[in-house]
């Protein structure tokens, strides 16, 4: 239904004019379109109701966002008690009663304990603190012991820790006052020299960090950081922080280029969409100054500037959808995340970053969702399916299909358990192959079995909510199973799902993108941000230290990644002071 998809923002007071237009017989044609983008709402809500496809506990989702889908949720089991329950023996496979679990065993595994702790950081958690060392007052090593007055102190080989928190705005400022002296003769004015650490800018470097963390790192829209601001007596106003973050970008530009270099080398990409709001691409301002032309005159000249454009995904002015595609790529154990937003998929996104892959490293690795738009289709990839999101097809029917769901839910948590345990172990690629070949294979090829048998008896109806779950899986088994048959392929997508919090945390706060720049520079700081994070790296101190080296960046950006700037000497001496 077309106009079910076209978002429409019309309050109560809006639809009671309307309603009394219609009663006094003087509705307008734009009243009639707004009255049937309403009934056609509620005939769209109805229709997904009685074709099963969303329940009212899956509208409640789509309308309000899931929780979390873990078995015990699912059931509404809070005390853990049946779940160990079987399904009916119509619907359960012979041979699988016994559902306890050890990692390469048979016996049934121990209760997990309790997690150690109580909650507290010790010293080593802070690890961006500031280090002071202090030597006692009285005692040195081999003095009398002021105790007993006989034995001797020696110097124990690790200090007492005291730790302690100050609250400081997030930007601060100083003021120096200097002093100055005016020629009454020629009026020559005379102040005193700026201190050292006054430096030649009026915003310093790490100033520019923490407005680029809170903002694009945490989701703090620019005037909420004015309001705390001003509130603290330090005045940021919000175009100056836009302005900030605009200078900013063109000196990070060419590491965020070998970012995207660096990661079109990975051995596995992971790859999705979240949706985005760009309002200069939005409504009226969607379309092209000369293609408004276009449709005034209908001049034949300007069809194929017309068909230029809609040949470039981002420009074409028949899509209408805008969206922050996440990359994250995976190499020798470390991450560089990358963020995309306008209006292709992430598909041809991916494609744009695999234009810079040397093409003699072969075909990558690709994990992603079963929808076609996510694959790049110039480039040839390993595709693997996310069973992640085969999984919420039968958490979503579970209500109606409890027992058949619960099956599947529970071999596939077993799937999940020896996952866990192979990075547990720290196995290779190829060990974690075997591993899963061994115990992981014969689950799979259990529930392959179960699918089938379920349609060949007919218990279940294809058009079901859980048919059509069961045929999602079928469909993309090959995607699916791919752990089973390729060393280092993923189980699911959650690595970039995960990441593309970071645009759902902005999307959520300061709602939109008011132009097409501004949605570059986002994508450069979460890029730059989420990468840090993913690799373990101080982010504020990255960004810092890149900041204070713009003119080694333009040079050589290769050696100013997340992953190596450490190795730069100006780098390590940037750290220390910071």
């Amino acid at each position: 239904m077309p106009s079910a998809t076209k978002q429409v923002d019309l309050n109560r007071q809006e639809l009671d004019q309307i309603l009394d237009r219609a009663l006094a017989g003087q509705l307008t044609p734009e009243d009639c379109q707004k009255l049937r983008w309403v009934f056609d709402t509620l005939v769209f809500v109805f229709q997904l109701l009685e074709n099963k496809k969303a329940s009212l506990r899956r509208l409640k989702q789509m309308l309000f966002g899931s929780t979390t889908e873990t078995i015990r949720k699912v059931f509404n089991n809070a005390a853990g008690k049946d779940s160990g329950s079987s399904p009916s023996p119509a619907s359960q496979p012979e041979g699988s009663q016994d559902r306890s679990f050890v990692p390469g065993g048979s016996q049934p595994a121990a209760p997990k304990p309790k997690a150690p702790g109580h909650g507290r950081n010790g010293a080593k958690a802070y690890t961006g603190a500031e280090k002071v060392e202090l030597l006692h007052s009285t005692l040195k090593h081999g003095d009398r012991c002021p105790g007993c007055g006989k034995g001797k102190v020696y110097r124990m080989p690790t200090p007492a820790v005291l730790v302690r928190l100050v609250g400081r705005p997030p930007v601060s400022a100083t003021v120096f006052n200097m002093e100055q002296f005016r020629c009454g003769l020629c009026g020559q004015v005379y102040a005193a020299d700026p201190p050292e650490r006054a430096g030649p800018e009026k915003y310093d470097a790490t100033a520019v960090s923490m407005i680029a963390l809170l903002k694009y790192g945490t989701g703090l829209p620019f005037y909420r950081l004015q309001g705390v601001q001003k509130n603290l007596g330090i005045p940021l106003p919000a175009p100056t922080q836009w302005g900030i973050m605009k200078k900013a970008y063109a000196v990070l530009r060419p590491v965020f280029t070998e970012l995207i270099n660096q990661a079109a080398q990975g051995e596995i990409v992971y790859n999705d969409d979240t949706t985005m709001k760009i309002l200069a691409m939005m409504g009226k301002n969607a379309k092209q100054p000369e293609l408004q032309e276009t449709e005034r005159n209908g001049e034949e000249k300007n069809k194929k500037k017309r068909k230029e454009k809609k040949a470039d995904p981002d420009t074409d002015p028949d899509r209408t959808g805008i969206c922050t595609s996440g990359v994250v790529s995976t190499r020798d154990g470390s991450k560089i995340a990358l963020f995309f937003t306008g209006r292709k998929h992430a598909g041809e996104n991916l494609a744009d970053v695999l234009a810079h892959r040397n093409p003699e490293q072969g075909a990558p690795m690709q994990m992603c969702d079963g929808l076609e738009r996510n694959l790049p289709k110039a480039f040839a990839t390993i595709v693997c399916n996310c069973m992640a999101h085969a999984r919420r097809g039968f958490v979503e029917v579970a209500p109606s299909f409890p027992d058949e769901s619960r099956f599947l839910l529970e071999t596939l948590a077993k799937v999940y358990k020896h996952e866990d345990y192979s990075k547990e172990k720290a196995m290779s690629a190829e060990q974690r192959l075997a591993y899963h070949q061994q115990h992981s294979a014969p689950l799979m090829k259990t529930l392959e079995e179960w699918f089938a048998k379920l349609f060949k008896e007919h218990k279940v109806e294809p058009n079901s909510g859980l048919g059509k779950a069961i045929k999602y899986m079928q469909k993309r088994w090959d995607r699916l199973t791919m752990f089973l048959r390729q060393a280092g392929a993923p189980l699911d997508n959650n690595l970039v799902e995960r990441a593309l919090k970071t645009a759902i945390l902005h999307r959520k706060n300061s709602l939109f993108y008011k132009t097409r720049n501004g949605a570059a520079v986002g994508d450069l700081f979460m890029s730059l941000i989420h990468t840090c994070q993913l690799n373990n790296v101080n982010a504020f101190q990255y960004l810092t230290t890149l900041l204070k080296n713009a003119v080694q960046i333009a040079a050589h950006p290769a050696d100013w990644l997340p992953l190596n700037y450490r190795k730069q000497p100006e780098a390590v001496k940037l750290d220390r002071v910071a």
